[in-house]
């Protein structure tokens, strides 16, 4: 992993489930919950630090809620918290670039929800 000179970028290690996960048919309890393939570093990889951002030292958290496909694809994203739209971009722009294993119910892959937390911050 590439270190970046005085900056840190912090992607929390646990994507928080949704509960409300969605089925092809109804709603039910993931037995296999997605994750990024090649872990939270595959995140990391994809996030770049806004050069305004660096600029005018924003910092701050940002909560992608992305919908992940029967193929790992995030299909759909809304923001469910972050107020600001260079470091919102960022983040959206890495979550969608990041492929997913699928989650599964009773070893069928169905679509779901997940809630990913990126904190960025300088130092």
């Amino acid at each position: 992993m590439k270190t970046l000179k005085n900056i840190f970028l912090f992607v929390v290690a646990v994507l928080i489930i949704s509960s409300n996960v969605i089925s092809a048919q109804d709603k039910n309890d993931l037995d296999k919950q997605p994750f990024p393939i090649g872990g939270m570093e595959s995140i990391l990889k994809n996030i770049k630090y806004p050069d305004e951002g660096k600029k005018d030292k924003i910092e701050g958290n940002v909560f992608v809620r992305a919908n992940i496909n029967e193929n790992g694809v995030v299909t759909d994203m809304k923001i469910e918290e972050g107020n600001n739209k260079l470091l919102i971009d960022a983040a959206l722009n890495a979550v969608k670039a990041t492929k997913f294993t699928p989650g599964e119910i009773k070893g069928k892959k169905v679509k779901a929800e997940v809630v990913v937390p990126i904190l960025f911050k300088l130092s």
